[in-house]
């Protein structure tokens, strides 16, 4: 079973050793008692989704011999106004770039990845609806 070890530095900073042993720093604003010196947690919950869905893509174009040039997923949250305040809603934009991109070859990438592969997509699945979309630029 994967596991995270999490630990209060100082104030409201925390830092997670990954399984992989890699170290995620997080910080409350100054208006909770942090400092602002790292993401929020909510934050890295749609970094992970943006990363999780961005290397599925950017693996099945590579497969399909398209030239990407440029790659960036944008991740919006709508959140709950009254606690736990969680996500009611996420949108996830694909902002492809390369030369002669395939637009069916693009389309495919981003619906496996969203309704397949995603690991992350997946757990929102059932609780947040996750919407998707893609631009391509030549």
């Amino acid at each position: 079973m994967p596991e995270t070890r999490i630990k209060l530095q100082d104030g409201m900073r925390f830092s997670a050793i990954t399984g992989s042993g890699h170290e995620v720093v997080m910080d409350a604003s100054q208006e909770f008692g942090g400092q602002n010196t790292a993401a929020r947690p909510m934050e890295l919950l749609l970094a992970g989704l943006g990363g999780c869905t961005g290397m599925d893509v950017i693996s099945i174009l590579r497969k399909k011999k398209q030239e990407v040039t440029s790659f960036e997923i944008i991740v919006k949250g709508e959140r709950a106004e009254d606690h736990p305040k969680r996500y009611t809603g996420v949108e996830v934009e694909f902002v492809i770039k390369g030369k002669n991109l395939n637009e069916e070859a693009v389309k495919r990438a981003v619906e496996l990845s969203m309704d397949k592969y995603c690991s992350v997509k997946a757990t929102f699945e059932g609780n947040t609806p996750v919407k998707y979309h893609y631009t391509i630029n030549q």
